[in-house]
């Protein structure tokens, strides 16, 4: 027996002893593993959501699926991009804003950063540099 089939043959093993642990347990040992790799990521869902709008906008404005809506509604439908991005900057804007009116104040993290730069002047200073 060769390294790499000793080695494969071990993994194996050791693969078949876990999930008959997990079985044991009533578990499903498989998918334990699985669900990270189907989450979505934020970027993907931003991604999705857009184009959902943007499919949504289409139909509507061109009317590309013949649903005879009133001229009324693609009069509304054509603008709405700049309106939507207009609210999510202002949506930022507040957050931004919010956030930074209630930034906590770290006096301790503060204290010690102060510590630490009285510490650097002085083992600079016994080096021989001076400010």
């Amino acid at each position: 027996m060769n390294y790499i089939s000793y080695k494969a043959s071990r993994c194996l093993t050791s693969f078949i002893r876990a999930e008959l642990r997990w079985r044991s347990r009533g578990g499903c040992f498989p998918a334990a593993h699985l669900k990270s790799s189907l989450t979505m990521t934020k970027l993907l869902e931003w991604l999705f959501g857009v184009s959902l709008v943007g499919a949504v906008w289409a139909l509507v404005t061109f009317d590309l699926l013949d649903l005879s809506l009133p001229q009324t509604y693609r009069e509304v439908a054509w603008p709405m991009p700049l309106y939507l991005l207009v609210s999510f900057g202002c949506y930022s804007l507040a957050t931004v804003g919010y956030r930074v009116a209630t930034f906590n104040d770290c006096d301790e993290a503060a204290r010690e950063l102060q510590e630490q730069i009285k510490e650097a002047k002085e083992d600079l200073r016994k080096k021989g540099l001076k400010m």
